[in-house]
């Protein structure tokens, strides 16, 4: 098994270099700590994901969760970790030190170990990802009750939190959702429902766990206007601290492709008329707090995919470096010593395909990390501009490396040949279990509606241009620096795509209505994904050729040498896509709405 499985190197790059992390320390909320700080979480990240995260890669892939006689067993380990997270601040790590946190930025205490722990194992990591997300919604929405009751177990790691909005007969309609509360005289709702596809939603390897679930208070009002919020605990709290099972029964969980470590399982809600949920918030608005734990989901599941595929990159270097096979092309003596893979071009080209997405989708989703620090810290119109950015690019940075994730883990694969196709190399179980992120939270069709039937109209178009502005800041950085001139003209040339076909959509959507407008949204998500990443690559090409005119030593210079080379190969093989994916958005004839169901049949 490959020993390396991020770069730390790379991610400092994101910190310092790239992006001014060390300004945050100016807000009041975040001046108690330092850089020397920020680099010991990446240290201790680092270790614990070598000593901790990565060692039960496999195991928990081969030992996957068990149903027994109603109850779900994981991988003893389990246990283990959880508590390693609570216990090292992993899971209250941006909260406000009042409530048992240390008040760091999201780009520190969130992105750096979900990013190296992630790409050490995705399964393990899960569950404090989705136990920080709801302790988070507690935090933000919560009465005082309600965080002196939950979250003391929880940021310690003896309670598992969870989302559950999917129901049976709803899927990602959440208009559709039945799960009910019944009030009563006594401070709770009586719940009914059933809720699938909830991520450790019911394991052994806690003492508990507490969903923040989707429902609807009984004679609400129907679609999403009537959706509210409830914590359901599988255990309730007497008043005398112990505790008593709540009438949330797991009925079942689901073998998977990938992702095996982390159970998925299906709920049922009072069965027996005794389930107890606590209304969050205000009724009828849950979907907007719930929106909190969504995009932040979102981009969590942009972040596995980006560092999965980072596994997957340092696995395939790892083997082509030390795989012999054949010879030059321009070798003519067949007796000659065989060369590592690493030296044929084609190799070159899919681990430059494979870096190329990797660091791209870490660049932007470290961008959308900051926008939500500096959203929590400013004021005024700097805030919303930051909100809105931060919401415009999240389906973005949740899908673009979850789609290209796939195709990254395959050329790594490719890379492997037959070997890649074993278990007895990580090649296939990454590939496995990256191919749960384009569905899980928001499928891929579902984030190109948002993209481009929400978020680019969202304020009168105000979030788009911003959007732009910020590309535009880099085009004209990137200008002043002769050998990247060519670059940002191609990205000023596909800027001006951008702005031609998303005025051609909304032409559709005013003349043709909501179907046809979204038809080929996702197609439109591709399309604009690919020019966010150049854009991102841009930014690292312009701080690497700053770096690279200061003569650094030969490991920096090698590694920024590297990034002017993923450059090249962004521009040179990714972004010309864009030209095919314009012409099929400006020319839509309609084909999938028009499309009629019996021409499937044979």
């Amino acid at each position: 098994m490959a020993e390396k499985f991020i770069s730390d190197r790379n991610l400092k790059f994101l910190m310092y270099e790239l992006n001014d992390t060390e300004a945050l320390l100016k807000y009041p909320r975040f001046a108690d700590h330092s850089k020397d700080v920020f680099d010991m979480i990446l240290e201790t990240a680092m270790k614990m994901g070598k000593d901790i995260y990565k060692p039960l890669f496999e195991e928990m892939d081969r030992e996957e969760p068990q149903y027994v006689n109603g109850e779900v067993k994981v991988h003893p380990k389990v246990r283990d970790v959880l508590r390693s997270a609570g216990e090292g601040g992993w899971i209250a790590s941006t909260f406000p030190y009042d409530l048992g946190g240390q008040q760091l930025p999201f780009s520190v205490g969130v992105f750096l170990p979900t990013a190296i722990f992630g790409a050490a194992n995705y399964s393990a990591v899960a569950y404090q990802g989705l136990t920080h997300g709801a302790a988070g919604l507690i935090v933000s929405y919560g009465t005082q009750d309600m965080k002196d009751t939950y979250l003391p177990k929880m940021i310690t790691g003896e309670w598992q939190g969870t989302m559950a909005l999917t129901e049976p007969q709803a899927g990602s309609s959440l208009t559709d959702l039945t799960t009910t509360g019944t009030p009563t005289d006594k401070g709770y709702y009586l719940m009914k429902g059933q809720k699938l596809f909830i991520s450790a939603g019911d394991h052994d390897g806690c003492d508990n766990v507490i969903h923040l679930a989707l429902g609807r208070v009984k004679d609400a009002p129907p679609g999403i206007k009537g959706i509210s919020l409830f914590i359901i605990p599988k255990l309730r709290i007497k008043e005398d601290g112990s505790l008593e099972p709540n009438d949330v029964n797991c009925a079942g969980i689901y073998h998977k492709l990938g992702y095996k470590g982390t159970p998925i399982t299906q709920l049922a809600f009072g069965e027996n008329e005794d389930c107890r949920g606590w209304l969050v918030g205000e009724a009828n608005k849950g979907l907007g707090y719930m929106f909190q734990m969504m995009n932040g989901a979102r981009i969590d599941v942009g972040l596995a995919a980006a560092v999965i595929s980072s596994a997957a990159y340092y696995a395939s270097l790892e083997y082509a470096k030390e795989r012999p096979q054949g010879r030059k092309l321009s070798g003519k003596d067949p007796l000659a010593p065989q060369v590592p893979i690493i030296e044929h071009p084609d190799i070159k080209r899919m681990l430059l395909f494979q870096k190329a997405i990797v660091e791209g989708s870490l660049s932007l989703l470290y961008q959308c990390g900051l926008y939500e620090d500096l959203e929590h810290v400013t004021e005024g119109e700097e805030k919303e501009n930051c909100n809105l950015l931060l919401e415009l690019l999240t389906p973005v940075a949740k899908t673009y490396p979850a789609e290209m994730g796939i195709l990254s883990c395959s050329a790594g694969l490719q890379i492997l040949g037959g070997y890649g196709f074993c278990e007895e190399f990580p090649l296939e179980q990454l590939y496995r279990d990256i191919r749960i992120h384009p569905i899980h939270e928001g499928t891929t069709g579902i984030q190109g509606m948002d993209l481009l039937g929400r978020k680019m109209s969202m304020k009168k178009g105000k979030a788009a241009q911003l959007y732009l502005a910020e590309v535009r800041k880099a085009i004209k950085e990137a200008e002043g620096i002769a050998e990247l001139k060519p670059f940002a003209g191609k990205l000023t040339e596909a800027v001006a795509l951008l702005e031609k076909v998303t005025a051609k959509q909304f032409e559709t959507a005013a003349s043709q209505g909501p179907e046809m407008f979204l038809s080929d949204a996702t197609v439109y998500l591709e399309f604009f994904g690919i020019i966010a990443i150049a854009w991102q690559w841009l930014r690292q090409a312009t701080a690497a050729t700053k770096a690279l005119a200061k003569n650094p030593g030969e490991n920096d210079a090698n590694f920024y040498s590297g990034k002017l080379a993923a450059n090249r190969y962004f521009f040179g093989y990714e972004l010309p896509k864009i030209q095919a994916l314009a012409e099929r958005l400006l020319n839509n004839d309609g084909l999938t709405v028009t499309m009629k169901n019996e021409y499937f049949e044979d």
